[in-house]
């Protein structure tokens, strides 16, 4: 089931997942994970489901996605930042209950200047799920 706003089940998943050299469709990617249908199965899921809500301005995810403990109280996005790609570059397991992904996204500010954000994040998985906990910014 599609909401307004959101791509079509057979769209590309903006999180930019591949299967077999092409974009894995949005109902078969992040879609039912932002749309509550199935839980997220590991962090770099829960990663990528993380991205595909910034691009797509959906605060409830990132909130709902985020720890208690460390989830700021109030979140805001800039509507001015275009999202352009996601690259992960490593998805660790720690142990059953922790994880980490080191991944770069790239964006455009509302200046029009490229941005590059790369962070290993780290996850943990609560009773209701795999949560996003904190990160560590790389310099660049």
């Amino acid at each position: 089931m599609n909401r307004p706003g959101l791509p079509q089940a057979e769209d590309p998943c903006p999180c930019g997942r591949e299967l077999k050299g092409r974009p894995r469709a949005w109902g078969q990617c992040c879609g039912p994970y932002l749309s509550r249908e199935h839980p997220v199965p590991d962090a770099e899921s829960l990663m990528r489901s993380r991205y595909t809500a910034f691009v797509l301005g959906d605060l409830a995810w990132l909130r709902d996605s985020w720890h208690p403990d460390t989830r700021p109280a109030d979140l805001q996005l800039d509507p001015g930042v275009k999202w352009l790609g996601l690259s992960v570059k490593r998805h660790r397991v720690v142990d059953a209950q922790h994880a980490e992904v080191e991944f770069v996204a790239r964006s455009r500010g509302p200046d029009g200047r490229a941005e590059r954000l790369h962070e290993t994040s780290r996850f943990v998985r609560l009773e209701s799920g795999w949560v996003y906990v904190d990160g560590d910014l790389h310099a660049r």
